[in-house]
């Protein structure tokens, strides 16, 4: 007896069809489940930066240290500028009303972003919550024009609305 493979050829070629659909639905399944895309930047949240900060410093989280130099995306607020058009700004975790080149060290958060943009944009309102997408960089810098002082910054390819 002929099996229905060898009998019914489109059968064959129908079943093996539907086993790549049940591969390809499995593995997208478990690349949903495992987290972003290999390719694509890394959710980082605010909370996610520090691991203990206390009168003696700031310690980096692991999980910030294991994204030093790949690619991130972050959401928070662009801080009040100095000038309308911008070369870089700070992105902080809530609404700012003050300027971080205007007031002291004490008024301003520590858990802060500096984003450097590939180009100059204009200042964006400062109460409404911004997605920044780009390169991690860590460590202490010191911009040369403005003398500010950043600790954790981003290198950004895209700027965009949060939630878009």
């Amino acid at each position: 007896m002929k099996s229905r493979d060898s009998a019914y050829p489109s059968f064959k070629i129908a079943r093996a069809f539907w086993a790549l659909a049940l591969l390809v639905s499995s593995l997208s399944s478990i690349a949903a489940a495992s987290g972003p895309m290999a390719n694509g930047p890394v959710p980082l949240g605010f909370g996610e930066m520090y691991g203990k900060v206390s009168p003696l410093g700031i310690d980096l989280s692991e999980k910030l240290k294991s994204l030093s130099g790949k690619a991130v995306v972050m959401e928070g607020f662009m801080a009040p500028p100095l000038k309308p058009t911008l070369e870089f700004f700070v992105l902080t975790r809530v609404p700012m009303s003050i300027c971080p080149f205007c007031s002291s060290d004490a008024d301003w958060p520590y858990d802060i972003v500096v984003v450097y943009l590939r180009e100059p944009v204009m200042a964006l309102p400062f109460d409404r919550p911004i997605r920044v997408e780009g390169r991690l960089e860590l460590g202490t810098k010191t911009d040369p024009e403005t003398g500010f002082v950043s600790l954790v910054r981003i290198y950004a390819t895209r700027l965009s609305e949060a939630g878009i």
